[in-house]
């Protein structure tokens, strides 16, 4: 299995005002089956350094290693192929395409693999199974709540069994109760499945579901951490 890992990575931006350091000198590592959430206030660099990690965008500085692959050394197209098949990505908004069903959306990156029809319409059912939407796959995002839009986006980033899942502010825009039963299903999954995992959240209540807690103040680790034992 794939081990995520980050050496000294850093992002600046030009800016009209002048450079912004969003990110500054981040190193981590992610075990396969190893959930870290990142977590610190808006702005702090959490969608930032999730972009990078996930070769969405390009360091100024370091590297970011997944299993073999230095993501810093690949040409758009290497990354791309990266990206379809060994990542998978839940966005802050839910991403979902309003005029396909719930099915069709979880099929979208299995059509990006060419992956034969037998073959997408099995990983489909099994992936919206096991976010316990076995049987919501004809509806449309509009006929689900906001919860089921959301593990929706989750049965997506799994459908092609990737080796890293990354997951930004996944209970954003969900109540407490929907937040935390997203986040015990992240948890699960990524045990249960092996996959490598970075979630971020400026929620405090949902950090203890983690692994491992990565503290992150305006671009920079203040800490690395395992969560507090609940109730403390």
């Amino acid at each position: 299995m794939t081990t995520l890992k980050a050496e000294h990575v850093g992002r600046d931006f030009e800016t009209h005002a002048g450079v912004v350091h969003a990110v500054i000198d981040v190193s981590l590592e992610v075990r396969p089956g190893e959930l870290l959430v990142v977590t610190g206030p808006s702005g702090a660099g959490k969608t930032t350094l999730l972009n990078l990690l996930g070769g969405l965008d390009r360091p100024t500085s370091g590297r970011v290693l997944l299993g073999d692959s230095d993501l810093s050394t690949l040409d758009d197209d290497a990354l791309a192929a990266i990206r379809r098949e060994r990542l998978g990505y839940v966005f802050q908004s839910f991403g979902l395409i309003p005029v396909l069903s719930a099915s069709e959306n979880v099929e979208v990156p299995l059509r990006l693999l060419r992956m034969p029809p037998v073959e997408r319409g099995a990983r489909v059912a099994e992936a919206l199974e096991a976010v316990g939407l076995g049987a919501h796959g004809s509806q449309r995002p509009y006929e689900l709540s906001g919860g089921q839009q959301r593990r929706v986006g989750i049965a997506r980033a799994l459908a092609a069994r990737p080796s890293l899942l990354l997951a930004d502010e996944p209970t954003g825009q969900l109540d407490s109760s929907t937040a935390a039963t997203v986040m015990d299903l992240i948890g699960e999954l990524v045990h249960a499945r092996g996959v490598a995992a970075v979630v971020t959240t400026h929620d405090p209540a949902l950090v203890r579901r983690a692994d491992r807690v990565l503290e992150l103040h305006d671009g920079v680790v203040k800490r690395v951490s395992a969560p507090a034992p609940t109730g403390t």
